[in-house]
């Protein structure tokens, strides 16, 4: 429960597409591909013990919660046993991490220390970046451009702009369920501090951010034709019947009910991101 498995399609698809993406430049590593996966979930996991543990210590997370259960939060575990095991979690990642440093040198040691290092300070820390309104930049920037272009890079691709632009809606896309996440929360996260982007900005604006997000993201298989990929550039729009609902949802939900659309647009997030994958096999 604490590992919250839903939630790992956001690690689980930029490794899916970032190593796509590679291996149609340079050929698959098969060996890495799974190194990679393993490493990129044992980080997920370790963010979300981090987070469960700090917005406890912080009084975000109280018997009022309307989101998915947490832990420390229920009273399942200790808080140190959640602290621990987020410690334990992350060192190892950092072992696993040391097979693809070998494989792709200093880039991959800078990746991996930011990403860990963004999973510990997204709401720990002196200065938690979930607290002060950048939550979805982070999300945006260390699941989608940094997983989806260094998966591509430890394929042998190395940073190449097909990667990043193949990144980019899956960013988008992450970054559209930790949105409905704050909408859920924007009056528990007011009342607690929690400084996020639908605090900021109110729950209208937070439905607009989030449809914006979901249209920017169909737009941008045409730009992978653009760019001389795949005939099956357009694969991915199969999925936009579920984005609509979704946006649905959004616009006419709010609180625990918004519970159904963060599950839903974590299972968009991973049709979309096999059949980006299935285009740029193809």
């Amino acid at each position: 429960m604490a590992a919250r498995p839903p939630t790992l399609t956001a690690s689980i698809v930029p490794v899916l597409v970032g190593s796509a993406s590679g291996a149609s430049m340079a050929g698959f590593r098969p060996v890495v591909f799974a190194a990679t996966l393993l490493c990129a979930v044992l980080v997920q996991v370790g963010a979300n013990l981090s987070n469960d543990y700090f917005d406890f210590i912080r009084g975000a997370d109280t018997s009022a919660r309307l989101g998915p259960p947490r832990v420390t939060q229920l009273g399942l575990l200790p808080p140190t046993a959640v602290r621990n095991g987020a410690a334990l979690v992350f060192g190892l990642a950092l072992l696993c991490g040391i097979y693809l440093v070998t494989v792709g040198g200093w880039p991959v040691l800078a990746i991996g220390l930011a990403c860990i290092g963004a999973g510990i300070l997204y709401t720990g820390g002196p200065w938690p970046l979930a607290y002060h309104g950048l939550g979805d930049a982070a999300a945006f920037i260390f699941f989608g451009l940094l997983g989806v272009t260094g998966s591509a890079y430890l394929q042998g691709a190395g940073f190449s702009a097909q990667a990043a632009i193949d990144a980019i809606p899956i960013g988008l896309l992450i970054t559209a369920i930790l949105v409905v996440n704050n909408l859920r929360d924007v009056d528990s996260d007011h009342a607690a501090g929690k400084f996020t982007v639908a605090v900021a900005i109110g729950r209208r604006a937070t439905r607009v951010e989030y449809a914006l997000l979901l249209a920017v993201t169909y737009a941008l298989p045409a730009a992978r034709l653009l760019t001389g990929g795949s005939i099956w550039f357009w694969l991915p729009w199969l999925s936009a019947p579920l984005a609509i609902r979704l946006a649905r949802t959004v616009f006419r939900e709010e609180g625990r009910p918004l519970n159904a659309a963060l599950v839903g647009t974590a299972r968009l997030t991973l049709i979309y991101g096999v059949l980006e994958v299935l285009s740029i096999v193809f």
